[in-house]
């Protein structure tokens, strides 16, 4: 059994014990008559769509989270209190069907792959430290420029302005410049900001094809929610109907988007790859605006 065989493998035994928990917990929670135990549970089709809508851009690289929220928030669907362990419980699976079938799908060097997808655990685990004491909008503010300042490095790359690269290993200083960055991302996890983006600027920048982001990124984020999700179902802090909506309309969306991505000539995906860096970026700096706004207020 090859090193990438075992690093699906543990993925596979991780979201298994993610399931078993998540059925045990729901089971038991209406069992116990608690808050929610009366709701009903099967998703509508507007449960199941968004579920589809969502993690098919998802895959694009553009994220779930915030399209997911503003939904949710337009259809009156889930209390705002719920809406965090919603996000993470329901879309879950859907980060490990994606992380399963890009990591075997993409071919990039296994430790290139194994240490940025540790470091980026590490990070969320370990350096919540590290920015605990951060500004959410000052972070905001410096990610979302720091992303249209590197927009120019890609819109160099697909103009022929600057070397592109389609490295899919990477070594001495940039290997270290990578594991040290994802470790941030993943750190920076911890304050709501989003890794995938981040992780495709520092792909491209460190020389690398823009196809090995979406193992790296998907890779991260698969490890990092089955352990994130539990907590908040152990809190029932999450809306069962609405989760089951994301776990269940997701996953076929992703496979058509995984063949999209995998399919797409090298320039078309750097144009992909800028359309995310720059929604990214353009969101932050709407999100930190919104912020300045409340604090004033």
């Amino acid at each position: 059994m090859d090193a990438k065989t075992i690093l699906l493998a543990a993925l596979v035994a991780l979201t298994l014990s993610y399931l078993i928990g998540w059925f045990t917990m729901a089971r038991r929670r209406r069992a116990e008559g608690g808050h929610g135990a009366d709701e009903p549970v099967m998703p509508r089709p507007i449960h199941l769509a968004i579920g589809a809508v969502t993690n098919f851009f998802d895959t694009l690289g553009i994220g779930s989270f915030a399209t997911t929220t503003a939904s949710y928030k337009f259809w009156k669907l889930v209390p705002d209190e719920q809406i965090p362990g919603t996000l993470n419980v329901g879309h879950t699976i859907n980060a490990v069907v994606q992380a399963l079938v890009f990591i075997s799908v993409v071919q990039v060097e296994f430790r290139t792959l194994f240490l940025m997808i540790a470091a980026a655990c590490a990070g969320a685990w370990l350096g919540a430290g590290v920015v605990s004491g951060m500004s959410r909008r000052t972070v905001q503010l410096g990610m979302g420029s720091a992303l249209l300042g590197a927009s120019v490095i890609v819109i160099a790359q697909i103009l022929d302005l600057a070397p592109g690269g389609n490295a899919l290993a990477l070594d001495g200083t940039r290997l270290a410049i990578g594991v040290a960055g994802n470790f941030m991302l993943g750190a920076l996890m911890t304050l709501g900001v989003g890794l995938y983006a981040p992780c495709m600027v520092l792909v491209s920048v460190l020389g690398m094809d823009p196809t090995a982001a979406f193992p790296i990124m998907m890779g991260s984020c698969a490890f990092l929610m089955p352990v994130a999700s539990l907590q908040f179902a152990r809190r029932n802090a999450y809306n069962l109907r609405a989760a089951l909506g994301l776990a269940l309309g997701g996953p076929l969306a992703v496979l058509l988007a995984i063949w999209l991505v995998i399919s797409l000539p090298t320039l078309l995906l750097r144009v992909l790859v800028l359309t995310v860096i720059l929604y990214t970026a353009i969101t932050m700096l709407r999100s930190a605006a919104v912020e300045k706004r409340k604090g004033v207020a």
